[in-house]
């Protein structure tokens, strides 16, 4: 649904855009032969406008394509509300590092032969209501595979539906096998077809977040034969269309993103195999300049080969320092010339910036503000860099971050914070590089993964972090980091608000002042450790040999606990 490509193409809102991005940038550098599919975004996700209280107001993100991108030869359209909506694409076009592409096709409805409201459906990301997001997804699952067609891709062996928006891509990939062999009936041969060819990457911990639609706006938009045909392939779930469930009951191979996601996910679909591949990030992407020319110097053949930055284990503490003081300089002077804020370079500076959602619990470092003033009077001087955003919809984000501005106020005499408005890719690589601590505070099991500790590891900055998603794998106490709260229990609060305070007023910030060469080691063993195995070239690695390869499918009476009667081989 979303694809993070260039810092000046608004088509993305945070991580799960950021790693389709990072996903095909390493697939670019593999020479994979992979293309992708999303809508163009003429109005972006938003541009961010906070007030001194941290009030969001939102702008249209607007850009054009026809400015930069090329438009992409042929038409096709899909039936919706049984008229035809027509669509367009324009192609951007992945390089990787040894000069492969990865084609990335962008869907537009602004077309003159659309109605007004068709032409706006590709215009704003997550935006508009059920029959809006419903709508979206039927450009994206049927009309993408529609385009692929068009544009002679007839040779596709997998079909990667990232997160369930594009699920009706296996509805429209049932109804061409129908087509093909004249069965007229869907039986079990054909859905095991489908799921030969699909593979289902779930990304979301929590019911609540997967997008469902009611029977008569199903119905609506989509009409009586293709609903009859979802009802025939028991493919609806509680009389609705839940995204995530037809995606499952379509795909051979399923998969979380994270080892304890794929955990969670098995807890959430019991009767489905779920596997895990653990989230990366591109490495050339996130890796700040002052970083990149280290890495050069002593590790030849990191950009083609991410194992390689193991080798950081031995680079002298004193070049680690060096870079790390350029990209924090690069940080501040960017925060400087846009908010006129000056930070001081010696100051310990933490970092949290991702979307602004209540369980990522943005003010848990404000819990105890007494108490973090004494830390920051006794121990040492502590600058807080803030940015993300709220959904536009999302009232509960929009209170936290008034609660951070709020925070920040009242500390504001001890404790410098920034909060950085309208957060992209530009921000992201500037402060997961730039600050010295990245701190994440999630309810448990909500991080599915999270990426931007990623990002920070491959620059030298450690994870202050719960233990939750990808921080499960890459937390070694002390020498990649630090955790936050009992590492066993899934819930408890009262824990992680005092080992937050207790190991930055104990352990972290003594470290960083009193003994800067075992800080410097903790960073650089966040590279080595972190930073070598948590990207995306180890991640496409692994959807290459176990996913996109991967062809048997287990019969459906043993994959799924319940067999259907219904729907058998005859």
């Amino acid at each position: 649904m979303e694809i993070a490509l260039d810092p000046n193409m608004p088509t993305y809102s945070g991580g799960l855009g950021m790693l389709a991005g990072d996903t095909l940038r390493s697939a670019a550098d593999l020479g994979a032969p992979v293309v992708a599919v999303t809508l163009v975004y003429r109005k972006g996700y938003f541009r961010q406008l906070l007030d001194t209280s941290g009030n969001q107001s939102e702008q249209p993100q607007q850009w054009e394509p026809e400015r930069t991108l090329k438009e992409v030869e042929g038409r096709v359209s899909v039936e919706i509300e049984q008229r035809q909506v027509w669509i367009r694409a324009w192609q951007y076009d992945v390089k990787g590092v040894d000069g492969d592409t990865v084609a990335v096709y962008l869907l537009d409805t602004n077309l003159p032969d659309n109605s007004d409201w068709d032409r706006q459906l590709t215009d704003s990301l997550y935006g508009g209501d059920e029959k809006y997001r419903l709508a979206q997804e039927i450009i994206l699952g049927l009309g993408g595979l529609k385009l692929l067609q068009k544009l002679g891709h007839d040779k596709i062996q997998a079909y990667h539906m990232n997160e369930g928006h594009s699920a009706l891509l296996a509805l429209g990939l049932l109804e061409r096998r129908l087509d093909q062999s004249f069965a007229g009936r869907a039986r079990q041969l054909d859905i095991d077809g489908i799921r030969r060819m699909c593979i289902f990457t779930t990304h979301t911990p929590v019911p609540a977040g997967h997008d469902q639609f009611p029977e008569p706006l199903v119905r609506q938009l989509l009409g009586d034969e293709r609903y009859a045909l979802l009802e025939q392939t028991q493919a609806l779930h509680d009389d609705s269309l839940n995204m995530t469930y037809l995606a499952l009951r379509f795909s051979g191979y399923v998969n979380g993103v994270a080892m304890r996601h794929g955990e969670v996910s098995r807890g959430m679909f019991p009767n489905y195999d779920i596997s895990a591949i653990t989230n990366g990030v591109h490495a050339l992407t996130w890796t700040s300049q002052s970083f990149c020319e280290l890495f050069d110097h002593y590790i030849s053949g990191w950009r083609t080969d991410n194992n390689y930055l193991r080798y950081a284990i031995s680079i002298p503490l004193e070049d680690i320092r060096e870079a790390h003081a350029k990209a924090k300089e690069a940080l501040f002077t960017e925060i400087r010339h846009r908010t006129s804020v000056s930070l001081d370079p010696k100051a310990f500076t933490i970092g949290f910036a991702r979307r602004a959602s209540t369980y990522k619990r943005a003010d848990l470092l404000f819990h105890d503000r007494e108490r973090l003033k004494r830390i920051a009077r006794d121990v040492g001087a502590i600058q807080l860099v803030y940015a993300g955003k709220a959904h536009p919809r999302d009232e509960g984000g929009k209170r936290l971050i008034r609660r951070v501005f709020e925070g920040a106020s009242s500390l504001s005499e001890v404790i410098h914070t920034v909060y950085v408005e309208n957060y992209d890719m530009h921000w992201g690589r500037l402060i997961t590089s730039g600050v010295d601590l990245w701190l994440n505070t999630p309810l448990r099991p909500q991080e599915a993964s999270g990426t931007s500790g990623m990002k920070a590891a491959l620059n030298g900055v450690p994870s202050f972090s719960v233990v939750d998603g990808w921080w499960a794998e890459g937390w070694i106490e002390g020498i990649t980091g630090w955790a936050i709260g009992n590492t066993d229990v899934v819930e408890d609060p009262v824990s992680e608000v005092s080992t937050l305070y207790d190991k930055l007023e104990r352990q972290i910030l003594p470290m960083f002042y009193g003994n800067p060469n075992r800080y410097t080691e903790v960073m650089r063993s966040a590279i080595a450790l972190n930073g070598s195995f948590f990207n995306t070239q180890r991640m496409v690695q692994q959807y290459l040999a176990n996913a996109y390869m991967l062809r048997e499918v287990t019969p459906p009476a043993t994959r799924v606990k319940q067999a259907i009667p219904a729907l058998t081989s005859e």
